[in-house]
This record gives C-alpha cells, structure tokens and sequence, in this order.
C-alpha cells in the first residue's frame, strides 16, 4: 500500500465520520439531506475500506468524486440552498470545517495521484524518435 492510498483512505473516512456524527447529532431529521448525510458516511466508510485492502485504483477515482460532490454540495447549501436546507458559513462548527478540509486533501491527494501516474505510464522517447518528429 502506497502513502497516496492510505492516506485517501484516512481522509474518507475523517469525512464519513463527521458525515456520521451530523446524521445522529439531527441531520437524520432533515428532508433528503439527512438520507445524503448517511450515503455520504456510507460510501465514504466503503470506499475507505477498498482502497485500505488494495482495491483497484478506479475506487480512487470514485473517492475523489464522492469528495468532490460533498465539498459542491457544501457550497451550495451555504448560497443557494440544497433541496430547500442552507446552512450559514462554517456551521455546524467543527464538522463542517473538518469534512471539508477531509474532502479537499481527498481530492489533492486523488490529484497527486493522477498526475504522477500518467509520468509513470508516459514512455520516454529516445532522442532519435523526437528528432524524426521535429523533420
């Protein structure tokens, strides 16, 4: 397992966590955003688990999705509202601040990744090959 992977897993499930904890704490309450609440922790708790036990590196992809969308539905819920909820700011304080910063290191580290896979999967040319490309 590379440091990459685990510390994806880690972030996942920082983000389900907090996810977790608002859904008992009176999210379960809150029409469809109560549901996501408890997806969210659900698949980010999978996910987790996957990429711990040497899933394949599509599930990274799928963690930076999950992350993804949890960090866009935040937006939205603090400007123009998700299914009729908004929130104000960083509230519910600290978890929204947690899962946030948990999200976007998913994302940077879902990133750091990609770019250097494709250096790794990128051949090298020789010289001779660039120099017939340039005639």
């Amino acid at each position: 397992m590379n440091v990459t992977k685990l510390a994806m897993a880690v972030a996942l499930a920082v983000s389900g966590v907090s996810h977790a904890y608002l859904y008992i704490h009176g999210y379960q309450h809150i029409p469809t955003i109560g549901t996501a609440f408890v997806v969210q922790a659900s698949v980010s708790f999978a996910l987790a688990l996957l990429i711990l036990i040497g899933g394949p590196s599509w599930l990274l992809w799928a963690a930076a999705a999950l992350a993804g969308g949890a960090v866009g539905a935040f937006v939205l819920s603090r400007t123009v509202g998700l299914f009729g909820f908004s929130e104000q700011g960083w509230q519910p304080s600290p978890h929204a601040a947690i899962s946030v910063f948990a999200e976007l290191v998913a994302v940077g580290l879902w990133a750091s990744y990609v770019i250097g896979h494709r250096r790794r999967v990128v051949p090298q040319t020789s010289l001779l090959s660039r120099a017939t490309r340039t005639i």
